[in-house]
């Protein structure tokens, strides 16, 4: 039933198909190989006595102690939200949704974040490795498609160590890791044959604009870097017979008003990566947080046009791109709400 809609952006005509029966999610590879336990010492030793968790390696800052650094996140992650999410790309929520995991606090300070009750102030509760582990299993449960970490940047450590847990209690779906894109290689290297899925942003090409909305003037070099070693990793998005993602990169772009150029610098460098590359071009920008309300950030103070969408899809085409993210599987409020119970 699910297959007939899946758009030839999704399998290219069978180069991108991955059989359901020939998937083995990385993390139990990396377990079964004996692996999996030196990743888990080495990524909390990224928490510590210094943390280098991620790329503002804050100095000083043991977070083994329960020191805090910019990330506001001390030993043990803090959860905001888990629910089977309708909201994701059809790849990723297929029928019954992804599992997603929404991390509080965040490693960026985007002045225009949707989610800034969650990555800018106290929200949701501390969890230790075993505790991040049941959250996986019960979403497991509800029947999700895969397990989705969002925001995942600052707590990399921590889901490396609840991951031994969550494989000794069943854990056997695909991990997908949704990230701003503002990541360490060093900690890439440790998620590196851990991690099914890559689901990077790539926000902003400027270097200036980046310091203005992002407080992070490297974010652009940070950020091709990160998805040039997520593609090294696992490369271009496949996905099963049901179209649903098994392995690969899918970038997201969120398109802001008036910066079409950052999108085009984007699009050019996905497509020099590999025009095969999977994108989802956003249009869900919309004015909130300090954007909404600070006159330094007039600039983006409003949503993105139609006309700016076109103009975004063309810069994609033109470069290349052809595997762009569409909305194309109908999903029933009574599958939504099996899949919530």
């Amino acid at each position: 039933m699910h297959r007939a809609c899946v758009p030839s952006s999704v399998h290219g005509d069978g180069r991108f198909l991955l059989r359901r029966r020939d998937l083995v999610p990385a993390y139990l590879r990396a377990h079964d190989e004996g692996r999996l336990r030196d990743k888990v010492d080495e990524a909390l030793s990224h928490l510590g006595p210094s943390c280098r968790a991620c790329p503002r390696a804050c100095k000083g800052v043991d977070r083994l102690a329960n020191e805090l650094g910019v990330c506001k996140i001390g030993r043990q992650a803090r959860v905001a939200s888990a629910f089977a999410h309708f909201g994701e790309e059809d790849v990723l929520r297929g029928w019954r949704g992804s599992g997603t995991i929404f991390f509080s606090w965040c490693n960026l300070r985007c002045v225009f974040c949707q989610n800034f009750a969650v990555s800018q102030q106290p929200s949701g509760a501390e969890l230790d490795a075993r505790g991040l582990a049941r959250l996986m299993i019960d979403l497991q449960q509800r029947g999700c498609h895969n397990i989705n970490f969002v925001t995942p940047e600052h707590v990399a450590p921590q889901i490396v160590e609840a991951l031994p847990h969550a494989i000794a209690m069943g854990l056997r779906l695909p991990l997908v890791y949704n990230t701003s894109g503002y990541d360490s290689l060093e900690t890439l290297k440790v998620m590196d044959g851990l991690v099914d899925v890559y689901m990077p942003d790539f926000k902003l090409w400027d270097e200036e604009a980046s310091r203005t909305y992002l407080a992070a003037t490297n974010y652009p070099q940070v950020v091709r870097e990160v998805i040039a070693e997520m593609h090294r990793q696992v490369g271009e998005l496949k996905a099963d017979e049901d179209g649903l993602a098994l392995r690969g990169v899918l970038v997201r772009h969120l398109v802001m008003p008036g910066r079409l150029e950052d999108t085009r610098h984007i699009t050019g460098w996905l497509a020099r990566l590999s025009p095969d590359t999977y994108v989802n071009l956003m249009d869900q920008y919309y004015p909130a947080w300090k954007a909404k309300t600070n006159p330094r950030f007039t600039d983006i103070n409003r949503r993105v046009s139609s006309r700016e969408m076109m103009e975004a899809e063309q810069h994609a085409r033109d470069a290349g791109l052809w595997r762009l993210d569409e909305r194309w599987r109908q999903v029933s409020e009574v599958e939504m709400l099996v899949a919530r119970l």
